[in-house]
């Protein structure tokens, strides 16, 4: 995922957390955007506008009437420029301003010029953001259509703890990408995403499971979400990833509680994508104590766990699409699509086990979508740009 093409402007107000500001322009920066960062005077008084300049390459702009080499109107030019605009820190002062259309410097002059999605990270004392006056600023700019970032929780450099903090820097720049990295072509749609591996107990100590690390369900929940999708994430809870920012997350153990959480959240959903490694089968009888070592060999009675995706086939509404997974090591194409018809599915992503750079715990993937229609094998890529075809193709399934 990259910001190749989009030009993202910065706006610094006069907090302390504009220290934590030249970090996120330079994460936008790699992510390939043309960032270009205004500040206002007090923020000159935290950090120095070389700082930015050196990590953007672009000149830092400060005073409504500097130097401009263009020639051009800059304000205007910068609000026509953005794809997107952030402002953090937001302080309450540029909050009011904001709020109530004053322009009377660079960055509520460019911010009250552009049209593009705005973004403002509120960071102040805890007083100040629950003074009634500022909550009434905030909900004004809700309605004005800004995105207003909630603020963290923590300790403040007034000495004290509690809201007010600026979040960190990966959250602003997750909000940045969901903003403007993709096309919106789920915006709107409803997308249950299911990932990682079930356990089956045998007793209180151990477990039938797999080994699914659940990356590639959490690369395509938060693909769906950065194409706009309402995503929930049903998510194995011994999954040991960073939660899947913008989305709704539940955990499961078993296939059991999968089960209950899908038919719960997926059958009033667009697309149910099932990328979890769910057990075929469970032991017959869970030991109430930890089995022994005996002197031979242990036999276990195993029964079959519910087979989700078919029961989702034979009960879904008409226009739900639904998207399985086949982790194969023979056969790959014709047992997956075996699958696809037997299901009645409208996708299934056949994955070879014995493919280099494929399978459980990479960051990559070689697999085959297959649907009705016939078959598309994508090269191998990382899971993450996987997720995105995959949202690509439901999206336009979908239309």
């Amino acid at each position: 995922m990259t910001l190749q093409g989009k030009t993202v402007v910065l706006g610094v107000s006069g907090g302390i957390a504009a220290y934590k500001m030249p970090n996120v322009a330079h994460a936008l920066q790699k992510l390939g955007a043309d960032v270009h960062v205004v500040m206002t005077q007090n923020a000159t008084q935290f950090i120095t506008p070389l700082v930015f300049e050196t990590l953007t390459r672009n000149r830092c702009v400060v005073g409504m009437f500097g130097h401009n080499e263009k020639c051009e109107v800059e304000h205007i030019a910068l609000a026509q420029a953005a794809d997107v605009l952030l402002i953090a820190p937001a302080t309450a002062n540029v909050l009011a301003k904001l709020a109530h259309g004053i322009a009377d410097d660079m960055l509520t002059t460019v911010t009250l010029a552009a049209a593009c999605p705005k973004l403002v990270a509120p960071a102040m004392n805890t007083q100040m953001l629950q003074n009634a006056v500022t909550q009434d600023n905030l909900a004004l700019l809700r309605g004005y259509g800004f995105t207003v970032i909630p603020s963290a929780t923590g300790a403040l450099a007034c000495g004290g703890a509690g809201s007010g903090r600026l979040p960190e820097e990966g959250l602003l720049v997750d909000y940045v990408l969901r903003a403007v990295a993709c096309d919106q072509d789920l915006r709107g749609r409803k997308v249950v995403v299911t990932a990682g591996a079930t356990q089956e107990p045998l007793d209180p100590v151990r477990v039938l499971t797999n080994r699914s690390t659940g990356k590639m369900g959490y690369a395509v929940a938060r693909a769906c979400m950065l194409h706009g999708a309402d995503v929930t994430l049903l998510a194995a809870e011994n999954i040991a990833l960073p939660p899947v920012p913008f989305v709704k997350t539940v955990h499961f153990t078993t296939a059991a509680s999968l089960f209950a959480a899908v038919k719960e959240h997926a059958m009033n959903a667009d697309a149910l994508i099932m990328a979890a490694a769910v057990a075929d089968y469970r032991p017959a009888e869970v030991a109430a104590n930890k089995l022994k070592k005996g002197d031979g060999s242990l036999m276990l009675a195993l029964e079959r766990t519910e087979d989700i995706l078919a029961w989702v086939g034979a009960h879904k509404p008409g226009d739900l699409f639904t998207c399985g997974f086949s982790m194969e090591t023979e056969n790959v194409l014709q047992n997956s699509a075996a699958k696809l018809r037997s299901k009645h599915l409208d996708m299934i992503v056949a994955n070879d086990l014995g493919t280099p750079g494929a399978g459980f715990g990479v960051d990559t993937n070689v697999v085959t979508l297959i649907t009705p229609d016939g078959t598309e094998a994508l090269p191998l890529q990382s899971k993450e740009d996987i997720g995105h075809i995959l949202a690509q193709r439901i999206a336009a399934a979908l239309r």
